[in-house]
């Protein structure tokens, strides 16, 4: 009876384990979700651009006004330079991610997904608070 236990236990335990996903399935799910984050902003790329621009236009019409408010054209340079922060942050981590794995284990590939992950996080948030800054900013 004890052994029949022991059985049951193993083959309950080796069915358990093999239906778990390998670390290179999850490697592939982290790296569809790092992706996924990435993809949220790229489309609102050209939208950085076209506010900067649109900042700096402002910039030039505050300056040649006969009375300059300084504090307004501060506003719209520290906008245009978040824009284009925001801009290349995005290129500077796409020249920088990979898609190749370069004979790393599973476990390396899982630790550099995770940090690319944060990285794209860091560009994306940074994408959509220049982009509603510029919103504020530029609709007033």
């Amino acid at each position: 009876m004890k052994i029949l236990k022991v059985l049951f236990f193993v083959f309950t335990a080796t069915i358990l384990i093999s239906c778990q996903p390998n670390q290179e399935e999850l490697n592939q799910i982290k790296r569809a979700e790092v992706i996924a984050v990435h993809d949220e902003v790229m489309p609102k790329i050209g939208q950085l651009k076209k506010f900067e621009k649109e900042a700096e236009k402002q910039i030039e019409i505050l300056e040649m006004a006969e009375t300059v408010d300084t504090l307004k054209v501060q506003e719209f340079k520290a906008l245009a330079v978040d824009l284009n922060q925001a801009y290349e942050a995005m290129f500077v981590w796409m020249r920088q991610y990979s898609t190749e794995d370069d004979g790393k284990s599973p476990e390396e590939i899982e630790v550099y997904l995770i940090e690319q992950q944060l990285k794209v996080t860091e560009v994306n948030e940074q994408i959509k608070s220049a982009l509603t800054k510029a919103e504020s900013l530029l609709n007033n």
